[in-house]
């Protein structure tokens, strides 16, 4: 099949990974791609949140299948440029994005379908804001209601941050507040063609910079799959899936194609599990980053398949997803000074004594050839993965692989699956 995956960072190059991995005969072409994609398929230079030129693109290529991985080309409705053209996306139109693109209109959906979720009040003054943050109370969250690149959201004891952060993101426009919700979190990703809603295997990821989940928030700085946790609480991991196929993640489809928008793409619920049930605090509209990078990995069943199924809208009719019963382990390599100010431009080296390690390969996010170096291009770097038969083995090799891993200034997490792996 020849498929183009959209966007540059270690979510698509995990996807392709998965592809080319099935040994299918698959042509594949990224856009724009980095420089670990570059080693693996072809890439062209298009800007992959334009609707017309990515069109043309798949038109004149035969392009079979088209991969959306990241979020801005979703909102800016993409995938609607591609299906008005009669090409199978795997991605949502620009009205079911809306899901990651706004939190209101989350929200309004979940509320509709009678999803669970915390309270949330969406607010577009800095009078409102702070009116509603002493209304909830400590610990205070405050999401920007729109895209924000992973750093929209705080959740703080200090009010102060609070009505600091609300400042800031109401010159972009509204934000909301909501209620803190307490729990461990759990990232769930589902197959959707809009109307069938499929799970694969959930995953825990690491959202602060810092050991001990101190710091600021980011993209992810680590993650792990599958959770054998999950079983102490809800019989097995099987059951926990299925509970939330059937309260969320389905009535929120269903609600979707209900208002003739269908939902066709990845489904990413972002869940807390407090002690009243199961609750969303978000979804995105594709594949989580670094989520996909240990989530993927472990699937048995051909990903291009499941894709193309969801897209064509015949998943109903294909098989279920299987995973290995190995486990996954990734960690963030990030650049100096990220989140606030990464430096980029340093030379990264050592990733073949890094893959030289057993069970260990990486996903590329900001890396670019210059001359004959291999150069950081931004603040999260490598996603280093390594898989093994439990969660002491595949950590045991993802730090291996990392300590040998040159970047000044490089910066990661020590306590990624350190919980599951004693």
């Amino acid at each position: 099949m020849r498929i183009l995956v959209l966007g540059s960072g270690a979510r698509e190059h995990a996807i392709i990974t998965a592809l080319l991995r099935e040994d299918a005969g698959h042509e594949i072409v990224a856009a724009p791609g980095n420089a670990g994609i570059a080693q693996q398929v072809d890439i062209v230079h298009l800007d992959p949140s334009n609707g017309a030129v990515v069109t043309e693109y798949a038109l004149e290529n035969d392009v079979q299948l088209v991969v959306v991985g990241p979020e801005a080309p979703l909102v800016a409705g993409v995938a609607d440029a591609l299906r008005t053209r009669g090409i199978p996306v795997f991605g949502p139109g620009k009205k079911a994005a809306s899901l990651e693109g706004s939190k209101t209109f989350a929200k309004r959906v979940m509320d509709e379908a009678g999803v669970p979720t915390g309270r949330a009040t969406r607010v577009g003054t800095l009078d409102e804001a702070v009116a509603v943050l002493d209304d909830f109370g400590s610990p205070y969250v405050v999401k920007a209601d729109g895209l924000a690149a992973g750093k929209g959201v705080l959740v703080t004891d200090d009010r102060d941050a609070a009505v600091e952060h609300s400042t800031y993101w109401l010159q972009h426009g509204p934000v909301l507040v909501e209620e803190f919700l307490e729990g461990p979190e759990v990232s769930l990703f589902f197959l959707s063609d809009g109307h069938t809603v499929v799970p694969l295997s959930p995953a825990q990821d690491y959202k602060r910079l810092l050991d001990g989940d101190a710091g600021p928030n980011t993209g992810g700085m680590g993650a792990y799959s599958p959770l054998p946790w999950l079983a102490d609480r809800f019989g097995s991991e099987k059951d926990f899936v299925d509970e939330v196929l059937d309260t969320i993640a389905t009535p929120t489809v269903r609600q979707l194609e209900s208002e003739g928008t269908p939902f066709i793409g990845l489904l990413y619920a972002g869940l807390i599990l407090t002690e009243q049930g199961v609750r969303v605090i978000e979804f995105n509209a594709r594949f989580g980053d670094p989520e996909t990078q240990v989530v993927l990995p472990r699937l048995v069943t051909p990903l291009s398949g499941l894709l193309l199924a969801a897209a064509t809208g015949s998943l109903g009719n294909h098989e279920s997803p299987r995973f290995s019963s190995d486990v996954a382990v990734t960690v963030v390599l990030a650049s100096e000074g990220y989140p606030e100010g990464a430096v980029s431009g340093r030379p990264v080296r050592g990733l073949d004594d890094a893959t030289a390690v057993a069970g260990v390969h990486l996903a590329h996010a900001a890396t670019a050839r210059l001359d004959d170096r291999l150069i950081a291009t931004g603040g999260r770097v490598l996603s280093v993965v390594a898989q093994g038969s439990d969660f002491a083995e595949a950590r045991g090799r993802v730090y291996e692989a990392l300590s040998r891993i040159e970047l000044e200034g490089g910066q990661y997490r020590h306590d990624i699956a350190e919980r599951v792996a004693r």
